[in-house]
């Protein structure tokens, strides 16, 4: 298939006017033919575009349905319909004036064998920034053409040079680990002028990032990772681009964007919009100000923002194939464009997967934005959304003293409203991400937690992620200046570890590493685990007790979240146990007795798969 940046250009020609109209790009660059949803809207870009009386396209199969001058005359959008018999080809569009015409080539292509795969609970997530994970490519770290020369990976706000390519040649060693699927922060372009390392303030939804690679790169990390049953994800953004966007900078409409006397933030406050008690103030800043000063608010009640966000996240899919969206800060756009994008994206995509941050405090406003067994007046319709709610409370079983509703007593009730979500099991948890300190810090680097917090996320119910880096217990704070979002070691040639190999890790970091590859590895194997019910047991003297099943199989894990070794009982957990005496450690294959007690070490977790008699 030919490059992307080949597939659309451009004849100009002048008729009876000495200045020809300069075209700079159309949006969508190229589109489809088959899909189900026929409307394709382009957004054209060009200089002091005059009034058009009338547009004609050849060879038939494209019909033009709406001329939509903008307020600004650099642009112009088209609403067209392409037809059941339009074939997959080269069209000439003339865009037709009193006095001249202006022509353009637009393709149309044949729809793809559709070789995404979607996730599920079978599946394990490794979340990795490019910028900081590996730098395979050195001479695309600095791109002249863009805002941000420089490259230092002495700051931690700074470009490190990491990038695509660099993912691509360590998907063996994620493999390895036990993950199956890659979510990578955006790459998309981002020409910002400093801090445009973290993917977040978009200023091309239509380029990779000429500082982490190229279209063709960016498609074989997902062929290659594909040809390894590996699947990759993509995180979009639609509550705000950067504010070095062509969009922003030259807007077609004063309606594209949010827009304020003076700078004003949300006040990240997603409680508002489901508050009975709101203040409309309040609901205003939260869904209509801006994220950060360099990050403006895009308006997906303009019609044609909402087009634009709708088909961009449809072309790359259709184009790279990939797997599943990761959503940024869900609760922040206009949520009725939210439920009418993932209506489109399914639509054409039964099977793609969709999940969305929501970082809020309390189940029900987490739950509100998911599919979830509310009235409709809050019923949101994202299918699983990333759970910080477990989140919050698997890290304070492993750092606070066990109470009433503390300790690992807020796991037990964080999962009894889980009747909240139409199938909680969508839900995506972690234990740390690119926001947060990481896992290792907030525990102190004791390896009893660590064990126990990997235990917890690869056998609870939901999707499984995991940071780069946790694997190896990487230590850093999230403040100051997200410092958690450092380099892989042994990413660069001039790292003085690899700790991608084995043979390059201490005893420790091996421990670490070993030990969620056993579970990783233990689980792709495992129904009751992949897709297997829950059963919690209220917790009692700060040990947690949960079993997954599924068919005739049982899996028991024991949690004890004190820092004194203890025995349990296993009396009050017959229900599940039944007749079972003993069962298997997965991390040793040690045959253990469970028909009466089970002793703990301090701050253990065990595994146990039991023993049919």
């Amino acid at each position: 298939m030919k490059n992307i940046a080949f597939k659309l250009f451009f004849v100009i020609v002048s008729l009876g006017h000495t200045n020809a109209q300069n075209i700079e790009r159309v949006d969508p660059p190229n589109w489809w033919v088959g899909f189900k949803n026929q409307h394709l809207g382009l957004l054209i870009k060009g200089k002091n575009i005059p009034k058009i009386n009338r547009v004609e396209i050849t060879p038939k199969g494209i019909t033009v349905q709406e001329i939509a001058p903008q307020s600004n005359t650099n642009y112009l959008y088209l609403k067209l319909k392409i037809e059941n018999e339009a074939q997959a080809t080269n069209y000439e569009i003339k865009l037709v004036t009193d006095k001249k015409t202006i022509k353009f080539n637009y393709e149309l292509l044949p729809r793809s064998t559709n070789n995404y795969q979607g996730l599920s609970t079978n599946d394990f997530i490794y979340l990795i920034m490019p910028d900081r994970f590996a730098n395979a490519n050195p001479n695309n770290d600095i791109d002249l053409k863009c805002n941000e020369k420089t490259i230092s990976r002495d700051s931690v706000l700074s470009r490190h040079g990491g990038d695509i390519e660099g993912v691509t040649q360590h998907l063996d060693y994620i493999k390895e680990l036990g993950a199956t699927a890659i979510w990578l922060n955006p790459v998309q372009q981002n020409n910002q002028p400093f801090e445009s390392y973290h993917g977040y303030a978009i200023t091309d939804h239509y380029k990779i990032d000429s500082r982490l690679g190229t279209i063709n790169e960016y498609k074989n990390l997902v062929n290659t990772a594909h040809s390894k049953d590996m699947k990759i994800i993509m995180d979009v953004v639609f509550n705000h681009c950067g504010n070095e966007h062509y969009l922003y900078k030259n807007q077609p409409d004063s309606t594209c964007f949010h827009q304020f006397k003076d700078f004003t933030r949300t006040n990240y406050r997603a409680t508002t919009l489901m508050d009975p008690y709101h203040s409309d103030y309040d609901k205003n800043l939260m869904q209509n100000a801006w994220f950060d000063k360099h990050m403006p608010d895009i308006n997906q009640k303009n019609i044609f923002m909402a087009d634009y966000l709708i088909q961009n996240s449809i072309w790359w899919i259709e184009n790279c194939q990939i797997d599943a969206f990761r959503v940024d800060t869900w609760a922040y756009p206009d949520q009725d464009f939210m439920k009418n994008w993932i209506h489109r994206i399914k639509n054409e995509y039964p099977k793609f997967t969709v999940f969305g941050e929501v970082w809020e405090h309390g189940q029900a406003i987490q739950a509100r934005f998911t599919e979830n067994q509310m009235n409709q007046n809050n019923q949101g319709n994202m299918p699983g959304c990333i759970d910080f709610e477990l989140y919050y409370a698997i890290n304070d079983a492993l750092t606070k003293d066990f109470s009433w509703t503390d300790g690992a007593a807020r796991i037990y009730y964080t999962l009894a409203q889980d009747f909240l979500y139409q199938n909680p099991f969508n839900n995506v948890i972690f234990l740390d991400n690119h926001d947060l300190s990481r896992f290792s810090s907030m525990i102190g680097g004791n390896m009893d937690k660590f064990k126990s917090g990997i235990a917890f996320l690869l056998t609870m119910r939901g999707i499984p992620s995991m940071f780069y880096g946790t694997e190896i217990m990487m230590q850093a704070w999230s403040n100051p200046d997200a410092k958690v979002r450092i380099d892989f070691p042994g990413g660069w040639p001039e790292d003085k570890a690899n700790k991608f190999k084995e043979e390059n890790r201490n005893n420790r970091e091996n421990e670490a590493v070993n030990y969620i590859k056993k579970i990783a590895h233990y689980r792709k194997n495992c129904e009751a685990l992949t897709q297997g019910q829950l059963k919690q047991f209220v917790p009692e003297n700060g040990v947690y007790v949960y079993f997954r099943y599924h068919s005739n199989k049982k899996v028991m894990v024991i949690m004890n979240t004190n820092n004194k070794p203890i025995s349990e009982n296993t009396k009050r957990y017959k229900e599940m146990i039944e007749n079972c005496q003993e069962a298997i450690n997965i991390i040793n294959n040690e045959r253990i007795k469970i028909d009466s007690q089970v002793n703990l070490n301090p701050y253990q977790t065990l595994i146990l798969e039991l023993i049919n008699n």
